[in-house]
């Protein structure tokens, strides 16, 4: 039993170089490529969820945002992927790592800002100042709003750090109990292996809804 709670976190090494570029390219080659003139259900599977997300994901944008789909939808994908790696025995979840987290967050907010400027360059400056404000306050409003723009990436990374963390060391945590209580008071250990499997369809919903939210807030 793992005694180090922070361990599974820890990006695994060997003959001290990280692996974790091939664990995060792993997932990518769970999704098949249709090469075939009649899919298979696993195929056909994947292009209809990959049809019902985007679907969902571009109702409520235009023609021009729509041009983003291919990314959006590279982007789900690839964040749910390794959302899911790390809910199977001993593997290490590359979305702990907030250093990944903000390496996908500050690009893409980078883009979207400068893309927001470039085409709609007065509703972009205009959410720097709300309608009606008082003269007195503007200054202090622009600075507020202003500080709040370069936070929202940041805001992003320890979203999805937080959410995928605090789901990992929780189910660490029950599965400890439940081991120490399996030696000792079975009838005890019972209850905490329901919790246990009650918590990991909870954290396979939050793996696949904090990539959404991810993706929705990019």
């Amino acid at each position: 039993m793992n005694q180090n709670l922070f361990a599974s976190f820890n990006v695994p090494m060997m003959l001290g170089i990280p692996l974790a570029t091939l664990i995060i390219l792993f997932p990518t080659m769970l999704i098949s490529s249709p090469n075939k003139l009649v899919n298979n259900r696993l195929s056909s599977l994947q292009q209809w969820l990959i049809q019902l997300t985007l679907k969902q994901m571009m109702m409520t944008h235009t023609i021009k945002g729509r041009t983003w789909s291919l990314m959006l939808m590279a982007l789900i994908t690839f964040i749910a992927l390794n959302n899911l790696l790390g809910m199977t025995p001993y593997a290490f979840t590359p979305t702990t790592q907030l250093s990944m987290n903000l390496a996908m967050a500050i690009p893409l907010w980078t883009a979207t800002v400068l893309m927001g400027l470039r085409f709609k360059t007065k509703a972009s400056l205009a959410h720097f100042l709300p309608q009606g404000t008082p003269m007195p306050l503007i200054p202090m409003l622009i600075i507020i709003e202003t500080i709040s723009l370069f936070i929202q990436p940041i805001a992003l990374a320890v979203r999805l750090t937080a959410n995928i963390t605090a789901g990992h060391l929780l189910m660490h945590l029950l599965g400890d109990t439940t081991l120490t209580l399996l030696s000792s008071y079975i009838p005890s250990s019972m209850i905490t292996i329901v919790i246990t499997i009650l918590l990991i369809m909870l954290e396979l919903g939050v793996a696949l809804i904090q990539a959404y939210v991810f993706t929705l807030l990019v």
